[in-house]
């Protein structure tokens, strides 16, 4: 199993298959537009479109669970997202991340790499960097910027992209 078995909704409503994304490094990030840590947005965009040309992508997926920081419809999230913040990678339907509704992706990301204190996600802007394979490389606490995350998607869009070509 990897993440390609999982279907998501994007925040148009449409059903996909994260296999759309076979071969690229991906960044699953949950977020949330009134978050202390929103400005990360930023440095998300930034990844996405340094990395976008050699098969390197974000995905956002919107949550409400941590002191409601996501009230609005998926709609009003997405306005937030692309006037507010620039975003142009592509975003999700909210979901749960936690708790009895978690979504079956966050389910399985979670047990592929459990957190400091547990398995749960502690707060919004949690990130999993995925191999070109779909298996979850590493997961990043909340606070670790993007910035930080560059010399591991480097590393794994590096070799197995150059010898692609």
């Amino acid at each position: 199993m990897n993440i390609y078995d999982f279907n998501v909704q994007t925040i148009g409503g449409e059903e996909k298959t994260l296999a759309e994304y076979r071969g690229q490094v991906l960044l699953i990030v949950n977020t949330a537009t009134q978050c202390g840590l929103a400005p990360q947005f930023d440095g998300l965009e930034k990844l996405y479109q340094t990395y976008k040309e050699q098969g390197f992508t974000v995905l956002g997926f919107p949550c409400n669970q941590f002191r409601e920081q996501e009230p609005g419809d998926n709609g009003q999230v997405e306005q937030a997202c692309r006037i507010n913040f620039g975003v142009t990678f592509p975003l999700f339907a909210k979901i749960d991340v936690n708790g009895n509704a978690t979504h079956p992706l966050y389910r399985y990301l979670k047990k592929e790499a459990g957190g400091l204190f547990g398995s749960g996600i502690k707060w919004n802007f949690t990130k999993f960097l995925i191999d070109r394979d779909g298996r979850v490389v590493k997961r990043f606490s909340p606070t670790t910027t993007p910035a930080r995350i560059v010399s591991k998607i480097e590393r794994l869009i590096g070799a197995p992209y150059a010898a692609a070509k």
